[in-house]
């Protein structure tokens, strides 16, 4: 009997290769028609993931199937099966409060007093009535639609004061809208690909009505703008409202037009945080002398239709990427000047800061003799990073099981064995609180199905990043990750390529990068010990001595039970260390590392 294939080794098969399977909507060429097409490369092929199966349906062609994790292909793509998935009968990739409409706004009309401050502002009573405004107890009322339900309103008060219904569906304005015009726009026109899946952030309901009076049907707003302390936390509960349309992370192109106050350029630089340097612009509104406009609805106000598309037009890329010009770095000159650079955080440890601070954009290497505890002390200071500095974290591990690692962050957030013995283990509260913490901070990547290589690890981290605004990237160990590489490339090539990547993806998303790497076989010296290695033995390539911002060693004396930590290299020696060494004593209970005083250090050396 022929063994059943999985869904992706199905539609692999089919011809259906997809640069990642998140569950979600994806657009493709169609293997089935494309080829002997006029226009080749339009992505006509519709692919729809979920955890235990995938549709596809091409809208040339009408080429249609699926198949499910068990084995059962499907081969009609009805609209049954489609309604049955959106019900919910297929496993959700997030378990989400459920969408509860609220009461219709039908019975309610736009009042003659806000048709005219709208029309102050050159907002039309055609766009009022296209976006469904209405007037109740005197304050100016705005909708919020998802999935053609009302889930939501915000009301806004002759003094600028805003409300939202309690307990209402938090969602982004203009969602529905968007959605639609990325579904009817064409994909590909005369060979040359165009950007369909554009999307305009800006800070309030008022500027999506001026953008829209401008032509522009693609633009979104949070329900809550920008914050009111020009500064995030990575948990913010306003991004919350991306929960109810994940696909909009499949957006080619994100144009930034937040307000250009403090607080409109920290919600800028959190949504460049979110999607990624690499798709987003930023709209830059006219300025007059010392007077610049504010936003959308200002920029209309002032000046009319053609400006504000103007400023869409022409929004810059951040950055312009491979050529610039000096004065590109006039700020960023001027920060250090003032000496307002980027800061390195600290590790959790005053004797390690001396020597080594974590700074975001670097690519840092950590090595060591094989269970000398690299990974339990990197640890540590992820757990101390979340625990002081409130970062996230995404992590490649699999030389551990998941809940092992798990199990092995909860002893040190709980300063307590995890396990049965002579010291009293954590309790079932204290789990549970341990539980909750770690998942607010840390995300796993795995895949079940094969040995990832560099290119998927990256990519879920890239989501992690956009959903989960990470911090850090943890790959634990190097040797893990999938040897598969062009064979015309030596092996030291082959490591090269995955570190230059490894690095652009730590500046291109403003995080860092911890690689964990081993060494290769060390010999024992006239002493009959095994000394640190440097960073030329790592098992390889010399580039990891080279190219690495941060190389860190982990030495281990079982015998004395302490850790020295050695810093082999730091790139910018002054900013965010030097070269230097610290001693740790280890706690075997609670797997917890603890610095060895100033004074004490001549004991350990």
């Amino acid at each position: 009997m022929e063994q059943k294939k999985n869904k992706i080794e199905y539609a692999n098969e089919q011809g259906i290769s997809l640069p990642h399977y998140e569950v979600g909507e994806h657009r493709i060429i169609c293997p089935n028609c494309s080829g002997q097409r006029n226009k080749k490369y339009e992505k006509c092929l519709s692919v729809t993931t979920n955890y235990d199966a995938i549709l596809w349906f091409c809208h040339h062609c009408e080429w249609q199937g699926g198949s499910k994790d068990n084995g059962d292909h499907i081969t009609t793509y009805s609209p049954k099966l489609r309604s049955e998935w959106e019900k919910g009968k297929f496993p959700k990739e997030t378990v989400l409060a459920p969408v509860v409409p609220i009461v219709s706004s039908d019975n309610h009309s736009l009042s003659d007093g806000s048709l005219v401050w709208l029309q102050n502002r050159k907002i039309s009573q055609a766009t009022a009535e296209t976006f469904k405004l209405f007037t109740k107890d005197q304050k100016l009322c705005f909708p919020y639609y998802l999935d053609d339900q009302l889930v939501n309103v915000k009301s806004r008060t002759k003094d600028k004061k805003f409300l939202q219904e309690k307990g209402a569906t938090k969602c982004l304005y203009n969602i529905d809208m968007l959605q639609k015009h990325w579904d009817n726009a064409p994909n590909y026109e005369d060979y040359v690909p165009q950007r369909t899946k554009s999307v305009i952030f800006v800070e309030g309901e008022m500027d999506v009505l001026a953008l829209y009076e401008a032509g522009y049907k693609n633009v979104i707003s949070l329900p809550d703008g920008a914050p009111q302390t020009a500064k995030f936390k990575s948990d913010d509960k306003r991004f919350q409202a991306f929960e109810h349309s994940k696909w909009i992370f499949d957006a080619d192109e994100v144009i930034v037009a937040t307000d250009a106050d403090e607080n409109g350029k920290a919600l800028r630089l959190e949504i460049i945080h979110r999607f990624g340097k690499d798709i987003c612009k930023v709209v830059n509104f006219p300025r007059i002398d010392a007077w610049q406009c504010k936003d959308a609805n200002e920029c209309l106000i002032e000046y009319d239709t053609k400006t504000l598309q103007e400023c869409i037009q022409y929004a810059e890329e951040f950055p312009v990427q491979g050529l610039h010009g000096v004065k590109e770095f006039h700020n960023a000159v001027q920060n250090i000047y003032d000496g307002n650079e980027q800061k390195a955080f600290s590790t959790g440890f005053k004797e390690l800061d001396k020597i080594y601070k974590i700074m975001p954009s670097t690519f840092n290497l950590i090595t060591g003799i094989p269970n000398h505890g690299k990974s339990n002390f990197l640890d540590q200071i992820l757990l101390n990073l979340a625990e002081n500095q409130n970062w996230n974290f995404a992590v490649f591990s699999p030389e551990h099981s998941t809940p092992n690692h798990i199990r092995r962050l909860l002893e040190k957030r709980c300063r307590k064995p995890f396990d049965i013995g002579f010291n009293a283990r954590l309790s079932q509260q204290e789990l549970n609180e341990g539980i909750d913490f770690l998942d607010q901070h840390f995300r796993f990547i795995e895949n079940t199905e094969e040995i990832p290589n560099i290119e998927f690890i990256l990519t879920k981290a890239k989501l992690a990043k956009r959903r989960f605004g990470i911090n850090g990237l943890i790959i634990d160990p190097f040797n893990q990750i999938s040897p598969d590489r062009d064979f015309s490339k030596r092996e030291d090539e082959h490591i090269r390529d995955i570190i230059a990547k490894c690095q652009q993806f730590a500046r291109n998303h403003e995080i860092v990068v911890w690689m964990v790497a081993h060494p290769h076989k060390l010999h024992r010296n006239d002493s009959g010990v095994i000394p640190p290695p440097d960073l030329y033995q790592v098992s390889g390539s010399a580039h990891w001595a080279n190219m690495a911002d941060v190389g860190l060693v982990v030495h281990r004396d079982f015998e004395n039970n302490t850790t020295r930590i050695i810093t082999r290299k730091i790139r910018e020696q002054g900013v965010y260390g030097h070269i230097g060494e610290t001693f740790f004593t280890f706690d075997n209970n609670t797997k917890v590392y603890n610095e060895i005083k100033e004074e004490d250090k001549e004991l350990y050396q």
